[in-house]
C-alpha cells in the first residue's frame, strides 16, 4: 500500500514457467494483490504460479495478449485495487521499479507511468534486436506527430495505472492482439489522462517472450492504423467506440462478469 492506496501487480501470462518464480521474487513487499492471468498456456505456468500464492485465472483458450489485460484489469479492480501495474513474467523488466511507479500514480503525479526501455539509452545493450529499436524510434516519432504528446516510446509492457483509468476508458473496444497496448496509450491522450515515464532497462534472452518479426510486422501496421484513427477522430472526420465516452467498459461487478467471461480461477 502506499499513501492509502491498494497496488496490484497484474501479470498477463502465456507460457511463462521459466521466468516467472524469478519475476514474483523481486516483486516489492508493498504489493497488495498479486494477479496472473494464464492465457491457456501448454506448459507448468499455473502449477507455479499457484505454488507462488498468486491469485490464478485461466482462460479457456488462447485469446490473445489483449484479452488477457482485459481480465487482468478486471480482477485487479474487483480485488479492490487503487492503482495497478501491468508486469510481464518473462523477466525482461525489471520489478524492482514497481515502487516508484506506483508511487508516482498514488500519489497523484499521473494518471499513467510507463517503464520507458529508450530513456537511458540503453535498450540495445540490454539485447534489443536493431530492428525492433529502429522500428519503436519510427512508429514512436509517428506517434508523438499526430497524437501531439512527447513520449520517449508507446511500446513498453511495462504500465502503471490508477483505477480512474481502467474505469473510464472504454478497453472492450480494443484489439484482442498486441497492438491493444497502443490503442489504449491513444485513448489515455484523447481523455485527457497525464501519463509519466520511467527510465526502465530491458533484457533480451532466449526465456524471454518476443513477438517474431511477422508479427511485429503486423504490429506496426497496426501501430499506423491507431495514430491515423486518432487524428482522423480529433479533428471530426470519424467516430469511434472506442475513442467515445458511450463506448463499452470493463465490467467489474463481480457475479456479473463470471456470467459472461472466458476466464475463471485456477
Amino acid at each position: 500500500m502506499i499513501n492509502g492506496k491498494r497496488i496490484a501487480v497484474v501479470m498477463p501470462a502465456y507460457n511463462a514457467e521459466k521466468t516467472l518464480e524469478v519475476t514474483v521474487g523481486e516483486l516489492p513487499e508493498l504489493v497488495d494483490i498479486r494477479i496472473l492471468v494464464d492465457d491457456h498456456s501448454s506448459d507448468r505456468t499455473i502449477e507455479i504460479a499457484n505454488k507462488l500464492g498468486l491469485r490464478v485465472f485461466e482462460h479457456d483458450r488462447n485469446y490473445g495478449y489483449g484479452r488477457n489485460q482485459q481480465t487482468c484489469y478486471r480482477e485487479a479492480l474487483n480485488a479492490g485495487a487503487n492503482v495497478v501495474i501491468m508486469l510481464h513474467p518473462d523477466y525482461q523488466y525489471t520489478p524492482l521499479l514497481l515502487t516508484a511507479m506506483a508511487s508516482m500514480v498514488a500519489y497523484d503525479v499521473y494518471d499513467v507511468v510507463l517503464g520507458s526501455r529508450i530513456i537511458g539509452g540503453t535498450a540495445l545493450r540490454g539485447g534489443m534486436p536493431f530492428y525492433k529499436y529502429v522500428s519503436n524510434r519510427l512508429l514512436t516519432a509517428f506517434e508523438n506527430l499526430f497524437l501531439h504528446v512527447k513520449l520517449s516510446e508507446y511500446h513498453t509492457g511495462y504500465r502503471a495505472y490508477s483505477h480512474k483509468v481502467l474505469t473510464s476508458l472504454p478497453l472492450l473496444e480494443n484489439s484482442d492482439d498486441f497492438v491493444f497496448d497502443n490503442q489504449m496509450l491513444a485513448q489515455c491522450v484523447h481523455f485527457g489522462f497525464r501519463i509519466g515515464e520511467v527510465s526502465c532497462p530491458t533484457k533480451y534472452f532466449e526465456e524471454a517472450s518476443s513477438i517474431n518479426f511477422r508479427r511485429s510486422v503486423k504490429y506496426g501496421f497496426g501501430v499506423l492504423a491507431t495514430t491515423l484513427q486518432f487524428a482522423l477522430e480529433r479533428v471530426g472526420l470519424i467516430r469511434l467506440p472506442r475513442f467515445s465516452e458511450k463506448g463499452r467498459k470493463l465490467e467489474t461487478e463481480f457475479s456479473t462478469y463470471y456470467a459472461r467471461s472466458n476466464a475463471r480461477p485456477a
